[in-house]
């Protein structure tokens, strides 16, 4: 079943490589199967293409502390404060200052 959503969402960007939620989704799949490096990869996609969108950084800073990338992880909620403020959510704001907070 992973594998059908996987491919699924592969072809959702293909078609469309510009949509957000089928960047997110991949994203996702690639993180809870563990296999961080493309999860990494499609995060920052995400992120580079739609800058505002907060739980591309939420989930990627997640993602970066798994991988043991402290410092990475840090930076990541950061700039996603920042996204959640441009984007008036507060409630991811005050989640990624949360990690951030558990992090120093």
């Amino acid at each position: 079943m992973a594998s059908t959503r996987l491919e699924t969402l592969k072809s959702m960007l293909e078609q469309n490589p510009n949509d957000a939620f089928a960047r997110y989704g991949l994203a996702m799949e690639y993180k809870n199967a563990a296999d961080y490096d493309a999860a990494m990869r499609e995060f920052h996609a995400l992120i580079e293409a739609h800058p505002d969108y907060p739980a591309g950084y939420f989930h990627g800073g997640q993602t970066l502390e798994r991988m043991g990338r402290t410092d990475d992880a840090r930076a990541m909620y950061r700039d996603g404060v920042d996204a959640a403020a441009r984007k008036g959510d507060g409630h991811a704001k005050s989640e990624m200052q949360a990690a951030l907070d558990m992090l120093d």
